[in-house]
C-alpha cells in the first residue's frame, strides 16, 4: 500500500492506494508547529493498513520535519519528498530557475498530461490559484500565480474598515442589493473573470486547444460557473504522486 500526501498552505491531503486503486481519503488542517506525535494522533484511525512507501509533495517547509519523524516512527519508512530534480517527462522545462518552481505545479501539470494528454491547461484553485499550461511537444511553459479566492476575501476584510468577512458562495443574481451580497458578487462573479480572462489568454499564446482541468479546494466552485474548464479532478496531484512512486520503483 502506498500513502501519498500532499501538504499545502491550508490543508494536508493523503489518499491510500492499493496498486492503481484509491481506497481512502482524509484531510487535515495544515498545522505548521505540529510534531509528528500529534500528527499521528490526527490520522491514526485513518492508518488501518500496512504501508511499503510513503510519497510527499510539499510547499509547506514548516511541516516536513514532523512528516518524515512521523513515516519512520509510525510506518518504519523513510517518506520520499518530490523534488524538482525529478523527471517529470517534460520535453523542456522553460521556467527560471526550475529550482523556484513549486513541486505541486509540476506535479499537477505531470498528472494532468499522464491522464488527459497534451496540450493542457492545469487550474490548481487553492489558497493560491496556479495555472501552467504543456504544450503538445511535451514542454512545460509556465503560467500564473494569482491570490485564491478565499485570500482574496479575507484580504477585502482585512483592508477595510467596514466591509465583513463573508462566506464565499455563488450568488443567485449578479447585482447585490445588499453589502453582504454585493461582496460576494464581487469576489465570485470577479474571480469567474478572472479564471477565464487568464484561461482565454494563455490558450491564445499557446495556439493549440488545450484539454483544461481544474483542481484544488475551490474547483468545483469555480468550474461550476466557467464553462472553459473541461473536468474537475479532485485527486489529481495525489494520482500525479501515485505515479511518480511507481516511476521511482521501477528498475533503471
Amino acid at each position: 500500500m502506498l500513502l501519498a500526501i500532499d501538504i499545502g498552505n491550508s490543508a494536508i491531503k493523503f489518499g491510500v492506494f492499493d496498486g492503481k486503486n484509491l481506497v481512502s481519503r482524509f484531510t487535515i488542517p495544515t498545522e505548521r508547529s505540529q510534531t509528528a506525535d500529534e500528527l499521528h494522533k490526527a490520522i491514526k484511525f485513518e492508518l488501518q493498513h500496512t504501508f511499503t512507501s510513503v510519497i510527499v509533495s510539499s510547499v509547506v517547509p514548516e511541516t516536513d520535519t514532523a512528516i518524515r519523524e512521523f513515516s519512520l516512527k509510525y510506518l518504519g519508512l523513510n517518506a520520499v519528498f518530490v523534488t524538482n530534480e525529478f523527471d517529470f517527462g517534460f520535453s523542456r522545462i522553460r521556467y527560471h530557475p526550475v529550482a523556484s518552481l513549486g513541486t505541486d505545479r509540476l506535479i499537477a501539470a505531470f498528472a494532468t498530461v499522464h491522464k488527459y494528454g497534451k496540450p493542457c491547461i492545469v487550474c490548481d484553485f487553492g489558497t493560491a490559484t496556479t495555472i501552467d499550461a504543456v504544450n503538445s511537444n511535451g514542454e512545460y511553459l509556465g503560467g500564473v500565480i494569482a491570490p485564491g479566492i478565499k485570500t482574496l476575501a479575507e484580504a477585502l476584510h482585512l483592508k477595510t474598515s467596514k466591509l465583513p468577512k463573508v462566506e464565499i458562495v455563488k450568488p443567485q443574481s449578479i447585482m447585490g442589493t445588499t453589502t453582504l451580497g454585493c461582496i460576494q458578487s464581487g469576489i465570485f462573479f470577479g474571480y469567474i473573470g478572472l479564471a477565464e480572462g487568464i484561461l482565454n489568454r494563455i490558450s491564445i499564446e499557446l495556439g493549440e486547444t488545450p484539454k483544461i482541468i481544474s483542481t484544488g479546494g475551490f474547483a468545483g466552485l469555480i468550474t461550476s460557473e466557467c464553462a472553459l474548464i473541461d473536468v474537475v479532478d479532485e485527486n489529481l496531484i495525489l494520482n500525479g504522486l501515485r505515479l511518480l512512486q511507481e516511476l521511482q520503483a521501477q528498475p533503471r
